[in-house]
């Protein structure tokens, strides 16, 4: 555990949210694994800094040792390049040039992957460099063979909806209002989901949600994910480091979604995981 706490960076009491909260996960997972019988899938939600991809990679290490192959994946690694998305931004929004939201995945790649995680294949697991805003080179992908037994896949807005032509209509912020005022944007978007995420999400067997207090959180907790990510990367890369108004300018792209997420996705999931302003859990549903 010491170990992982200097990895992840992660504060003495995190041993404590792991005996109250992931054990007590972890075994929930097992007994539907043994119901399942084949390749299970868990989806874990989270915004911007909630804890999803930590919550992943321990679930990750506390099965692998148990014996079971297990392939963690993260939405965010399927962000297509940043040549792919220039060119979107050209034929269809600006706004398509910023990573985040659907449609700004590499869906096709996305599909292979957690499809084949259940056939004899060999497959690499995309990696998405954050630092240059475009993947890792394949050959530094991690390779796994199949069938695994554990995928994990987590995202901020995994497991999102399309909403409603009427709540479109309305902006939430002033990036919608000012640079997408003819809703061509958020449409495109709202479209993505219907036609690639959506169907993906019938893979997932169990859903587990961290859920923040509010989209004001985002702010703040994306803060502490740049810190770390500068802290840990060559001083080459650090230019794609956002300060303090690009991550204020940045998080406008994911409010809509992540609110639709807030609202909407909790009584959808086997498990949530409820948040307080610093990140403890406070209460739970579904263990």
């Amino acid at each position: 555990m010491n170990d992982f706490l200097a990895t992840h960076q992660l504060p003495d009491n995190f041993a404590e949210t792991v005996s109250q909260c992931f054990l007590p996960l972890a075994e929930k997972i097992t007994m539907a694994m043994a119901e399942h019988g084949s390749t299970f899938y868990v989806a874990v939600n989270g915004c911007q800094g909630s804890g999803k991809s930590t919550l992943s990679a321990f679930l990750g290490e506390w099965f692998s040792a148990s014996g079971l192959k297990v392939a963690v994946l993260s939405l965010d690694d399927f962000y297509h390049d940043r040549k792919t998305r220039l060119q979107l931004a050209t034929q269809i929004s600006p706004l398509l040039a910023t990573r985040g939201v659907p449609g700004t995945h590499n869906t096709d790649l996305m599909a292979r992957t957690l499809r084949t995680m259940s056939t004899p294949e060999s497959i690499r697991l995309p990696r998405f460099n954050k630092a240059t805003d475009n993947p890792y080179a394949e050959r530094e992908w991690p390779e796994v063979t199949g069938p695994v037994d554990l995928v994990i896949m987590e995202g901020w807005c995994w497991g999102v909806t399309a909403q409603s032509p009427l709540q479109l209509r309305y902006p939430v912020n002033a990036l919608e209002a000012e640079q997408d005022a003819n809703l061509i944007w958020r449409n495109w978007v709202n479209q993505q989901i219907t036609a690639h995420y959506e169907p993906l999400y019938s893979l997932m067997n169990y859903w587990v949600m961290l859920k923040a207090p509010g989209f004001d959180n985002v702010f703040q907790w994306r803060l502490e994910q740049e810190q770390k990510l500068s802290a840990k990367i060559k001083d080459s890369d650090k230019s794609r480091v956002m300060d303090e108004s690009g991550i204020l300018q940045f998080i406008q792209f994911y409010q809509r979604l992540t609110e639709e997420c807030l609202n909407s996705l909790p009584q959808r999931c086997d498990v949530v995981f409820e948040l307080d302003d610093h990140r403890n859990i406070y209460a739970t549903s579904g263990l």
